[in-house]
């Protein structure tokens, strides 16, 4: 007999219906990020497939890119969001399934953050947790803006090509 602890509390149905409702685009998260950036006087693209992990908010011709992760769904270590980091744990149900997704999830996340930097963007990630305070991520976006502005200006790098000065 399943302890309590163990039981996923939604008959499957329900879960799978609950999962499938959960957005991959234009979260509450993403725009509250976007909202703060625009804030900040920046323009920008939202979801870029034009660059690697189609970033959620990026300017390209700035050279920066901001993914906005979900701490469950991105595997967000030490997650504050909850004391004991609930948000980072793997369900009880189905662990295994569970702990290679999200394996997985932060693998791609990686890969996708190495590939923008070697176009010379400045990769930020925004953890749904750091967004309680509205301040501290003003002042972390704030900083991570004018120093990868400043950055693409030192080192004259047009991301759109290479370092031969030719489209990629």
């Amino acid at each position: 007999m399943e302890t309590a602890k163990t039981q996923d509390p939604a008959p499957s149905a329900t879960r799978s219906r609950m999962m499938r409702a959960v957005r991959q685009r234009n979260t509450l998260p993403e725009r509250s990020v976007a909202e703060t950036i625009r804030r900040l006087g920046r323009s920008y693209r939202l979801n870029s497939s034009s660059l690697p992990g189609s970033p959620d908010i990026s300017n390209r011709s700035k050279s920066w890119a901001i993914f906005v992760n979900g701490c469950f769904w991105h595997g967000h270590k030490n997650c504050s969001k909850t004391k004991g980091g609930a948000f980072s744990r793997v369900p009880v149900t189905r662990s295994d399934f569970w702990s290679e997704k999200l394996r997985a999830n932060r693998s791609r996340d990686a890969r996708k953050c190495r590939e923008l930097r070697r176009l010379g963007l400045r990769v930020a990630i925004v953890w749904e947790c750091e967004l309680i305070d509205r301040l501290a991520i003003e002042v972390r976006l704030a900083r991570f803006l004018s120093s990868a502005e400043a950055s693409k200006t030192r080192r004259g790098v047009d991301p759109r090509k290479g370092s031969h000065g030719k489209p990629h």
